[in-house]
């Protein structure tokens, strides 16, 4: 005799595993009782990104400010007349002794920025090349902000898959839609703070 499928018992208890974790779940037939397989539930890339206010973070907002939040691998934006706030996903650097944290600024802004590796990269990876210009192959995407630390940069990627990740060398990374967005908001001398 055919077992027929009671469609509303699978659902109601499918719910309750789901809400229970992973507990093995039981499945309602008409005569009998049979086990299914545990249920496990996986979050990925959950966002903790929440606006932010700046004025625990900076005196003023004079050229405007960025925040870096290596944490929740967020960029806060700030306009100096505070007419403007903008929250960014990032990439963030692979490591802690990587990361640099403190404050900073804009020095330089560069639209199709090269690129060449750092002599610790070239170290650490001595297969990459030892310049890579404007492109689809530039790590550093369509723009770039300078930051007064020797070789940190604010920049773009083409790599997409590396946002919200820690992927980087020690740079932040956003969206090339995203950094171009921030390279138009700000200026040389916007501040910046890594935390």
């Amino acid at each position: 005799m055919a077992k027929s499928f009671d469609r509303r018992a699978f659902l109601a208890t499918s719910a309750a595993a789901l809400g229970a974790g992973a507990v093995p779940a039981t499945a309602q037939t008409e005569n009998t009782t049979q086990m299914e397989e545990p249920v496990e539930i996986v979050r990925r890339n959950i966002s903790s990104f929440r606006s932010l206010d700046w004025r625990p973070y900076f005196s003023n907002l004079k050229g405007g400010a960025c925040l870096v939040d290596t944490t929740s691998r967020a960029l806060h934006y700030w306009s100096a007349d505070q007419s403007v706030y903008k929250l960014y996903p990032t990439s963030v650097p692979l490591t802690d002794d990587l990361t640099r944290t403190g404050r900073t600024s804009v020095v330089r802004k560069v639209e199709g920025p090269s690129w060449r590796p750092t002599p610790a990269m070239k170290k650490r990876n001595p297969e990459w090349p030892d310049f890579v210009g404007p492109g689809p192959d530039n790590p550093l995407g369509t723009h770039a902000l300078y930051l007064s630390w020797t070789y940190y940069r604010i920049h773009g990627t083409h790599d997409t898959r590396k946002i919200g990740r820690r992927s980087s060398n020690g740079c932040i990374g956003l969206y090339n839609e995203h950094i171009q967005e921030l390279y138009a908001l700000t200026g040389v001398g916007t501040q910046v703070l890594l935390i």
